[in-house]
């Protein structure tokens, strides 16, 4: 049973870590399933959590609120693959109430695509208005390597269905040596010819995989100096709080990202934890240490207990993380990203 309607009218309490850093974006996994294999983020054979495991959809949404009633302003549903879990729409639902309240500024997701051509249009209708769709190559032979069973076009067919209903989507690719290195200009002016962002992500050092990321990684300083020898790139000032640095290809007249965790930490200006689909609070991405929301969330029916509990895993936020990809360490924590929220 959903509960009660509850709004966020009493005065905001924000959430401040030690290093005076206000907390305003939530990233909630709500799967740790996905209908694909990408190599750098799963093994093939995937042992996902039992169903008994992960929070009920109205956990979920008991949590968000807490979180909206301490000043958070974004919500990002990821996975996993969000869209395959059952009734996920309901979630999406009942979070849209905030977007009603004006306590929530945004409500967004991450996706691999997949799903989008059965449910951009009712996601356009709950208020969402940007998706970030997780995609490496144009190539469908390449795609179908990388995903490990993945078809291009339903993902190219979802990524048109979002963008026919309103929806503003920005392309992720995970630069990857020897296998999309050399198509990453061609990407950034299919996304830009089309009106969307691009941003590019190194290998992440998350979990165990087949083979070694260190034949994955490719820095994106060297992606940065190929794409300056065909294109005039512009810093930015653009910060969205998050891991991004950003410019503008004059050529295209497109935005485009960058995402280092590897080469460049990003954590200075950090305004987000993350919530697995198992009621974990993550406060660092490249750290291990966790908070179990689940635990408290259950001990009571009001929400006195999981709010302290809240409160004291930000008073734990470290100032940054320290990834580092090597052959002799090849994940820097155990868990795969799909279990994290991606």
């Amino acid at each position: 049973m959903w509960g009660p309607r509850t709004d966020t009218a009493a005065p905001v309490m924000p959430l401040i870590d030690p290093f005076q850093r206000a907390i305003t974006y939530l990233r909630i996994s709500v799967t740790d399933r996905c209908d694909l294999r990408c190599v750098y983020c799963m093994a093939e054979e995937m042992n996902f959590l039992p169903k008994r495991d992960l929070l009920t959809l109205e956990e979920l949404d008991r949590l968000c609120g807490v979180f909206i009633a301490r000043g958070v302003r974004k919500l990002r549903v990821t996975g996993g693959e969000p869209l395959v879990r059952r009734d996920i729409l309901h979630l999406f639902r009942r979070l849209s109430r905030h977007l009603d309240s004006g306590a929530l500024q945004e409500l967004t997701l991450t996706t691999n695509g997949t799903q989008l051509g059965r449910f951009a249009g009712e996601l356009a209708d709950l208020g969402v208005r940007r998706v970030n769709v997780s995609l490496d190559t144009l190539d469908p032979e390449k795609f179908r390597a990388i995903t490990r069973r993945g078809d291009l076009k339903v993902v190219l067919d979802g990524i048109a269905a979002a963008r026919d209903a309103g929806i503003k989507v920005k392309i992720n690719a995970v630069a990857l040596k020897g296998v999309n290195e050399h198509e990453i200009a061609d990407m950034i002016a299919w996304a830009h010819g089309l009106g969307m962002e691009m941003t590019l992500i190194e290998v992440m050092p998350l979990g165990e995989v087949e083979g070694d990321r260190t034949d994955q990684f490719l820095p994106l300083s060297v992606a940065r100096e190929r794409l300056e020898q065909r294109w005039t790139l512009t810093p930015l000032p653009d910060r969205t709080g998050g891991p991004a640095r950003y410019v503008r290809v004059e050529e295209t007249g497109g935005r485009l990202g960058f995402i280092t965790p590897l080469t460049h930490n990003f954590c200075e200006s950090c305004n987000r934890v993350r919530l697995t689909c198992t009621g974990k609070l993550y406060m660092c991405l490249g750290q291990e240490d966790a908070a179990d929301l689940r635990a408290a969330l259950r001990a009571s029916p009001d929400d006195a207990l999981v709010t302290q509990a809240v409160i004291d895993a930000i008073a734990r936020k470290p100032k940054g993380h320290d990834f580092v990809i090597a052959r002799q360490r090849p994940a820097a924590v155990p868990r795969h990203m799909s279990v994290t929220g991606g």
